[in-house]
């Protein structure tokens, strides 16, 4: 068979395929068999139809359409088999369908072309001495205080208050019922589900209710009973509340006041698994330092690979970037499906084709940067060592224990060596750049400045609806947090949980081992090599917490 191959934009092989006489014929008898044997013809039973009459009743053209599809589909097959291209897929009939059944003429030759896409041709123009700046991550030196204040908070004594009214940061009890009222002056008020409550604890937090409710308890006496007006934001997390005005008869039945531990070693026990105040303490900045070192290194490795990109020139297939979005989207799904969120309120006809193409740039981006990653490997011959990958893949096993025994070790050694090799490369981009270190925020404020001189235009709102949806996905793939059920008082805090937190001692599986777990167990694959998660996870907070790989939760 004779093959001519043509180059096409697109990473695209354009391919002129002449089918020979014999199996132009071979194909148009094997129809006429097929069609002979499943026919129903009135008159004749099925195999017995007459070959003249089966032509006469469905037609040589639709006859030569059935043969002319087989003939497509076998020829390009064994033109890139015989050829020896290596295609990705997206298989495209250039000439016209409708021109090919007129030409077609069993026992004599037939002329197509087609084109499939192949692997991109990657060219990097420069890896060596890149030069690129990153933000330095420096630990707050007033964090271990803050932390120790919360957990001496958290571990307060609560203490009937006697003899004064009720003041900020007292922890009170009572019974109160809202209802809605309305501008409307003949408008009876209006009751709501979840507005009243009885034995409900309050710790007078102005961040953490409605505006206005906290500081109509502030000042009142136990037994007394107080109308207090409020305001419910706009944006609250209840739409049919979002703005509406509310009076709430509030009486407190119940008032407490925190006695605070002292900061001694009796402390650092109850808190942590530190026999000592000073091991605490260190314990805290050593946590801390890493977690500050840690992004400071994901900082460089993007500032690295956000540049070499700059030097990359590839002509991406639709196949590639079609695939990774769909890894993208279904790993965003498994995630979601595994916090017990319905991911049917995400993923519907609709929105999926407009979240892809919010996905798009991203997509793109993950696939440069490992094709990039991988040109690198191969101009300078990294490579991992089989044995560093069966040792790290132990040590994964053997950090998580009893849940080692659901992952698939051949898929977990797969991405373990793509993890190693992934690092090696990148550790060699590093030692032969300059990175200049920049205090932190310098850089982040540079692109904050950039985004808001260009975020200027008018979204339709169907727009808005899909970034909408697409932010949830970001926030619940991002946060990874139950999210608590909201009364119509309890406004959600500005952080539903303390931004620091005290590490406990070192936790059984380590993140490394639950990122590889979790990848392992991933039911399809990405094109590109998994990105390095860039959230650092906060550091342990109780001795009576227990530390969860990714690999059992599903983060």
């Amino acid at each position: 068979m004779k093959v001519t191959q043509e180059k096409l934009p697109a990473s695209q092989i354009g391919l002129e395929i002449e089918i020979t006489p014999e199996m132009t014929k071979q194909a148009y008898e094997q129809v006429i068999q097929k069609f002979t044997r499943s026919a129903n013809i009135p008159g004749f039973r099925k195999g017995k139809v007459p070959r003249q009459v089966l032509v006469q009743r469905l037609g040589s053209l639709q006859l030569k359409a059935a043969a002319l599809e087989e003939l497509i589909d076998d020829s390009l097959k064994q033109a890139l088999e015989q050829e020896k291209i290596d295609a990705l897929g997206n298989f495209q009939l250039r000439s016209s369908f409708d021109d090919l059944v007129t030409q077609y003429e069993p026992g004599s030759p037939l002329t197509f072309s087609a084109s499939v896409d192949v692997q991109p041709e990657v060219k990097l123009s420069q890896y060596r001495d890149l030069k690129v700046q990153a933000e330095e991550i420096r630990p707050d030196p007033e964090r271990v205080d803050r932390v120790l204040q919360q957990y001496r908070e958290q571990t307060a004594t609560l203490v009937p208050v006697e003899g004064r009214p009720a003041q900020l940061k007292d922890v009170t009890v009572v019974d109160f019922k809202g209802v809605l009222v309305s501008d409307e002056p003949d408008a009876e008020p209006e009751e709501f589900p979840g507005g009243q409550a009885e034995d409900f604890q309050v710790e007078l937090d102005e961040e953490k209710f409605i505006p206005g409710f906290v500081n109509g308890i502030v000042g009142m006496s136990v037994g007394e009973t107080k109308e207090v007006p409020v305001e419910f934001p706009e944006d609250y997390a209840q739409p049919n509340l979002a703005g509406r005005r509310a009076v709430f008869t509030i009486t407190l039945k119940e008032l407490k006041e925190k006695e605070l531990p002292d900061l001694d070693d009796d402390f650092a026990q109850e808190v942590s698994e530190y026999e000592t105040l000073a091991e605490l303490r260190e314990s805290l900045e050593k946590g801390y330092q890493e977690e500050a070192d840690d992004k400071t290194a994901a900082n460089k490795e993007q500032a690295i690979l956000s540049e070499l990109i700059k030097h990359l020139e590839v002509d991406l297939p639709e196949t590639l970037v079609d695939r990774e979005l769909n890894f993208m989207i279904n790993q965003t799904a498994i995630q979601l499906q595994n916090q017990g969120l319905d991911i049917r309120q995400f993923f519907n006809q609709d929105t999926i084709p407009m979240l892809k193409e919010r996905s798009r740039p991203e997509a793109i981006n993950r696939i440069k940067r490992t094709l990039a990653l991988g040109e690198v490997a191969k101009q300078e011959s990294i490579e991992v060592e089989p044995e560093a990958v069966t040792r790290r893949v132990e040590e994964i096993l053997e950090e998580l224990g009893e849940e080692g025994r659901d992952v698939d070790r051949d898929r977990l050694q797969e991405v373990v060596s793509e993890d190693l090799l992934r690092e090696k490369i990148v550790n060699w981009l590093i030692e032969h750049s300059t990175i200049e270190l920049v205090p932190e925020g310098t850089l982040t404020k540079a692109e904050e400045t950039e985004s808001e001189a260009t975020d200027l235009e008018i979204t339709s709102p169907t727009e808005e609806a899909v970034d909408a949806s697409a932010e949830t996905l970001e926030s619940a793939e991002s946060a990874k947090v139950e999210q608590p059920t909201v009364t119509p008082v309890d406004q959600a805090p500005v952080d539903q949980a303390p931004v620091d937190e005290a590490p406990a001692k070192p936790k059984k599986t380590s993140k490394k081992a639950g990122k590889a777990s979790e990848e392992a167990s991933a039911s399809e694959e990405s094109t590109s090599k998994k990105e390095p998660d860039s959230k650092q996870e906060a550091p342990a907070k109780r001795k009576s917490s227990k530390a969860k790989s990714k690999a059992s939760d599903g983060e």
